[in-house]
C-alpha cells in the first residue's frame, strides 16, 4: 500500500514555486508494542478520565488548561484554542541557507521525504535538490501542519530532497549548568594518543545495516516462542567490561591497551609452547634414571 502524503503544497525559492509532498521517512510499526491485559480474563485494560471527588467524566466537559500557579489554572475552550490555530499553508519558502554541519543535531528532530508532485515539478525540482549540492547548503524555512508551524531544514539526500523539523531555540536546555561540574583538566597526553589510535581504527564509513535493536529483536523471539507454546527462555549476548582496580577504578591506560589488541592478553604461541616443554624434557632425566642414580 503505497504511504499518503502528509502534507501538499508548494516549495518556493524567490520566485520559483514547485508543486511538492511531503511523506514520513519513519515507520512506526518498525518496533514492537504491547497492550495492556488483565491477566485473570485475558481483555485489554481501558482508561477512563477520572475527576479526583466526582468519578468518570463526560470527554465534552474537558477543556485544556494551564496552570500558571499550583492548582490554579486558566481555562481555554476548544473553540478558543480552534480560533488561533493556524491554517495549514500551502507554501513552504526557503528563506535563508547555511552550511551543512553549522546546525548543531540537537535541534534536528525527525525526518521527512520531501517529493515533487508531478513530472512537471521535476525539473524545478532537480535544480533546487543539485544547486543546494554545489554549494553545500541547507535551506531554512517554516512549514505549517496540523495547527502548528514548524521550523524546517530541507537538504539533498540522494536523489530527492530531505525535510527535518527542528527544535526551536527555547525548547532547548542550557548545556552549561549540566557540565558544570567537569573541570577544565586536559585529558593525559599518553592516554589521549592510544584513545586517538583506537578510534582511527575503529573508523569507518557508516552503515546502519551493521546495526540491529537486540532487545527489540530478543522481544520478537520471545513472542514467536510464547505463540509456539515453546519455552519463553531467550538470551541476549552480553559484551565483556573492562577490568578494574581492586579499588573499583577502571585502569584506563590498560583498557585502553588491551582493546587495541582486540580484548585479548598476550600469549605465546603454540609452537613456542610445544618447544620450551620438549627442551624442559631433553633437560631432565626420566623418573627411573633420576631413582637408580639415587640408589646407585
Amino acid at each position: 500500500m503505497a504511504p499518503r502524503a502528509m502534507w501538499k503544497g508548494q516549495l518556493r525559492l524567490s520566485l520559483v514555486s514547485i508543486a511538492v509532498e511531503l511523506f514520513s521517512a519513519t515507520r512506526t510499526g518498525a518496533s514492537i508494542s504491547f497492550r495492556q491485559i488483565h491477566k485473570p480474563s485475558g481483555k485489554r485494560v481501558h482508561y477512563q478520565k477520572v475527576v479526583e471527588g466526582i468519578g468518570p467524566v463526560n470527554v465534552d466537559d474537558i477543556v485544556k488548561g494551564y496552570e500558571y500557579e499550583n492548582d490554579r489554572y486558566v481555562l481555554l475552550e476548544p473553540d478558543e484554542v480552534d480560533a488561533i490555530k493556524l491554517e495549514t499553508k500551502k507554501t513552504l519558502e526557503l528563506v535563508q541557507f547555511v552550511d551543512v554541519g553549522e546546525i548543531s543535531p540537537l535541534y534536528f528532530e525527525k525526518p521527512y521525504y520531501l517529493v515533487p508532485a508531478d513530472e512537471l515539478a521535476e525539473d524545478a525540482y532537480r535544480v533546487v535538490r543539485d544547486a543546494l549540492r554545489t554549494s553545500n547548503k541547507v535551506g531554512l524555512g517554516q512549514l505549517t501542519l496540523r495547527g502548528r508551524e514548524y521550523l524546517v531544514a530541507v537538504k539533498p539526500c540522494g536523489d530527492g530532497l530531505l525535510l527535518e523539523t527542528l527544535r526551536y531555540a527555547d525548547e532547548l536546555r542550557k548545556a552549561d549548568p549540566m557540565f558544570s561540574q567537569i573541570s577544565g583538566k586536559k585529558a593525559d597526553k599518553e592516554l589521549l594518543e592510544v584513545a586517538t589510535t583506537l578510534i582511527e581504527r575503529k573508523s569507518g564509513p557508516f552503515d546502519a545495516e551493521a546495526f540491529k535493536d537486540n532487545y527489540a529483536a530478543a522481544l520478537q523471539e520471545l513472542v514467536k516462542r510464547k505463540m509456539k507454546g515453546k519455552s519463553a527462555h531467550v538470551t541476549i549476548e552480553k559484551e565483556g567490561r573492562a577490568q578494574k582496580r581492586g579499588d573499583n577504578v577502571v585502569d584506563l591506560m590498560a583498557a585502553l591497551k588491551k582493546s587495541l589488541e582486540g580484548g585479548e592478553s598476550k600469549k605465546p604461541p603454540a609452537k613456542s609452547r610445544a618447544k620450551s616443554s620438549s627442551k624442559s624434557q631433553e633437560k631432565s632425566p626420566p623418573s627411573s634414571q633420576r631413582a637408580r642414580r639415587k640408589s646407585a
